[in-house]
């Protein structure tokens, strides 16, 4: 050992209370879990008066015309198109290192194809949300097919329709079990993009060519999570709205609702719907994939279903424990966004506690 080294290891094993130094215990403020996540609240219509303004907004011909977003996240930024190229554009946000496009996007040319009861709304333990680098199975692809089976889902299953940056657009939702029985789950995107809340938002549950068999809802409020709300971060793309009474009834009083769990195990069976307008569809009937999901092995944790719906499906639901004969499962992740180089593959967010928070602050809002 060096002659100065030496001379230094004394002073280097002193212990803290010969030295002079008052080591505290942990105090009670430190000792305090991590602050349970909070959702971010956005007023929508929440006056009567603004409620009717929304509802004339919305006619047959203005839903028609309802374009779903194109969404690709690439190198440099994020920029957002209609399919039709109408040119709707937002300003670059958070570079990402992949192109990414969101579910709502129009589809590219397909690179060569791979090989070949009753639900509960009460969280089951937790379970990790980190994604696995697992390969997603050589899975046979998913081809969205209309969803012929009736049961709940064609009544809790509708379109959302907004107002993006001065153009009509469109998602999907689903209507679930809720204190206020007012609550539409969907994705973040699908309440807000580009910084800013959509307007104009209303919820057509049993959407089917234009009909509007269980009327249209206005949103009172809109929540998601904190990540989406200030990053556009995809592992939390998920949004709840709350909306108002229509001829004096609630939404789950009217269409039913169906199921929600968070924290539930990776790698389930699940099947997603969702309403996509861009071609090969048209957003007029409810469409469907189904299989089991797989860990994303890329830059997001959300897990995967190979599934080929397109723009406007976005938002549309996941269920795990799906009953084909009553049309009734339990809500677990939404359709969220798409790999430019696999449009055979969509991804949704896990849900976890954050995806929680948003629900159980929905279905305590007041709904009127």
């Amino acid at each position: 050992m060096h002659r100065k080294a030496r001379r230094l290891f004394p002073i280097l094993a002193i212990s803290p209370l010969a030295a002079g130094i008052l080591l505290n215990a942990p105090t009670a403020e430190a000792a305090k879990p991590p602050a349970a996540p909070r959702p971010v609240v956005h007023d929508a219509a929440d006056t009567k008066t603004e409620q009717r303004v929304v509802k004339q907004f919305w006619t047959p011909a203005k839903m028609a015309a309802a374009k779903p977003l194109d969404l690709v996240r690439s190198r440099t930024g994020r920029t957002t198109t209609a399919p039709s190229g109408g040119g709707l554009t937002v300003k670059p946000l958070t570079p990402g290192a992949n192109a990414v496009r969101r579910a709502d996007a129009a589809p590219t040319t397909p690179p060569p194809p791979v090989a070949s009861g009753s639900p509960t709304p009460s969280p089951s333990p937790s379970a990790s949300p980190t994604a696995t680098p697992a390969t997603p199975a050589l899975a046979a692809r998913s081809t969205g097919a209309p969803w012929t089976g009736g049961g709940t889902i064609v009544k809790t299953e509708g379109r959302v329709f907004f107002t993006y940056q001065g153009r009509s657009a469109s998602c999907s939702g689903t209507a679930v079990t809720s204190a206020n029985k007012s609550v539409v789950l969907t994705a973040g995107h699908c309440v807000k993009l580009g910084g800013a809340f959509h307007t104009n938002w209303v919820f057509v549950p049993g959407y089917s060519a234009g009909s509007r068999p269980y009327g249209t809802w206005v949103a009172t409020n809109l929540l998601t999570t904190t990540q989406w709300n200030t990053s556009e971060d995809m592992n939390y793309d998920v949004a709840a709205a709350v909306v108002a009474p229509l001829n004096g009834e609630r939404l789950v009083d009217v269409v039913g609702g169906q199921g929600i769990a968070f924290n539930q195990a990776r790698g389930q069976q699940m099947y997603a719907f969702g309403y996509p307008a861009a071609s090969p569809y048209d957003g007029s009937k409810l469409i469907y994939c189904g299989g089991r999901v797989f860990d994303d092995y890329l830059i997001s944790t959300d897990q995967g279903l190979s599934c080929d719906m397109t723009g406007g499906s976005s938002g549309g639901g996941w269920f795990t424990g799906f009953n084909r004969s009553t049309g009734a499962g339990t809500l677990n992740s939404v359709n969220s966004f798409k790999y430019n180089f696999a449009p055979y593959w969509m991804f949704g967010p896990y849900f976890g506690p954050e995806a929680q928070a948003v629900y159980t602050s929905a279905q305590n809002q007041d709904a009127t």
